[in-house]
């Protein structure tokens, strides 16, 4: 039996130090005899009703029978003996109580469930036995850190800012920055999606891993998507807009039901694919046999897997949601906060999609639908996203006129209202920002 606890004790009454109990997060089930546990008790509650102050040695070993043994050891070997110990017990009666029936009672259906279970009962037996007594970074103690982390920022290593398609969004934020929560929204129908992807594209064509979590399509029907967009960029064919010729790719429609009239064109294309896009795009969709457990765990472990550097979730609300707190929506808001938080710990850029509220808004009297990016009020599913993400964008298009709109509805580094407009033709792969001033020769075909 280990003295530790016993000599961890006496040390905080030779040192008349009740506050260690709270500065290394005793708890009653770290102390291995009655004894121990009762003389915890008896020190805390001591000091919660006399100012803080710590009882006498002596007052503790008459009321509680602890075994007082002076230590010249320090607190920190103490404490990491009290909690080894502790966390070795406490394991032996978990597997022994908790893990071999619960293992045994489990169809082989439920072994992917089981492990989750035992990962996240083995995490929380950790986190009660942590040994962490600083929490957070000081300003002033902590200079060498923040001077480290400058650095990696400066090569690359540890941050990165992937740019926007749009020159207006990189001029106002200056881009996407890993560790952050893009959240973009529209109405049903109005090109959310499309517009997100070729956001995405964008960062893989600039190097980055990203990985598409496609829960509403095929992947032959995201790559489609994709190959569209690439072909576009490298400008494989054209098209006239309004009196402008554009760069235009392969017609979206076409790839889906295999139609294209020039199959050698896609054909050179894809052999080429490398010199278009610097970076990995993976996609997972519907038809992915083994995408069926869409939970945040199974997010990371992909993301952890493919490296990833850029994430999208469209749609957000297809993802399976964490368990509530009882409230209406509490499912999604506590998914939207582990979101943010995974885009933290893997310092990704995740831009997930989400609905707006349908309104009759932009209407006018005749009936006919004009352009309007939905306001920050009109975040559909949970409000949680809104105020989890960095970055809130809105989404409208009216694909038939080749006309989309976003607007900047929340933005923690500034830009907040900023409207940016764009030519809008889907189907051939063509989205841009409409170009003003000097960059119009650049958007367009050096012979127009």
């Amino acid at each position: 039996m280990s003295r530790a606890g016993e000599k961890l004790l006496s040390k905080i009454l030779d040192l008349q130090d009740a506050q260690a109990i709270k500065r290394f997060n005793l708890r009653d089930h770290h102390f291995s005899t009655t004894s121990e546990r009762e003389a915890l008790r008896f020190i805390q509650d001591y000091a919660d009703r006399n100012k803080g102050q710590t009882p006498d040695y002596l007052t503790v070993v008459e009321e509680t029978g602890l075994l007082y043994e002076p230590t010249s050891d320090t607190y920190e070997y103490l404490v990491s003996q009290v909690k080894e110990f502790s966390l070795g017990v406490r394991t032996h009666e978990w597997l022994q109580k908790e893990v071999a029936p619960k293992f045994s009672s489990s169809s082989n259906s439920e072994r992917t469930k089981f492990l989750e279970w035992l990962r996240e009962e083995a995490d929380h037996l950790l986190n009660e036995h942590s040994n962490r007594t600083s929490v957070g970074t000081n300003l002033k103690r902590d200079v060498d850190k923040f001077l480290q982390e400058y650095q990696r920022r400066k090569d690359g290593d540890s941050f990165r800012v992937w740019k926007s398609r749009f020159d207006t969004i990189n001029q106002e934020i200056g881009g996407y920055a890993s560790s952050s929560l893009i959240v973009w929204f529209g109405r049903s129908g109005r090109g959310k999606s499309m517009v997100t992807t070729s956001e995405v594209v964008s960062a893989a064509q600039q190097g980055a891993t990203v990985l598409v979590w496609g829960m509403e399509m095929t992947v032959y029907e995201i790559l489609a998507r994709i190959l569209s967009i690439v072909s576009a960029d490298q400008g494989v064919f054209s098209t006239n807009y309004n009196g402008q010729v554009l760069h235009a790719g392969f017609r979206n429609k076409d790839l889906l039901l295999g139609s294209l009239h020039d199959e050698q064109a896609l054909q050179g294309f894809l052999e080429k694919l490398n010199n278009s896009i610097s970076g990995t795009i993976i996609v997972r969709g519907i038809d992915d046999e083994d995408f069926m457990d869409r939970g945040i765990r199974t997010l990371e472990h992909d993301i952890i897997t493919t490296k990833a550097d850029v994430v999208l979730v469209d749609p957000f609300y297809y993802l399976d949601y964490l368990p509530g707190d009882g409230t209406t929506g509490g499912a999604a808001a506590q998914t939207s906060k582990k979101l943010r938080h995974l885009a933290g710990r893997t310092r990704t850029v995740i831009h997930a999609i989400t609905q707006a509220e349908e309104t009759s808004a932009e209407m006018d009297e005749s009936g006919t639908r004009s352009i309007r990016p939905p306001r920050r009020s009109e975040v559909k599913k949970t409000k949680q996203l809104l105020e989890d993400s960095t970055l809130l964008i809105g989404v409208d298009t009216l694909a038939m006129q080749g006309e989309g709109i976003i607007q900047l509805g929340k933005g923690r580094n500034g830009g907040e209202g900023v409207e940016v407009d764009l030519i809008y033709l889907p189907g051939l792969g063509i989205i841009t920002e409409v170009p003003t001033g000097e960059n119009v020769a650049n958007q367009f075909l050096d012979n127009f």
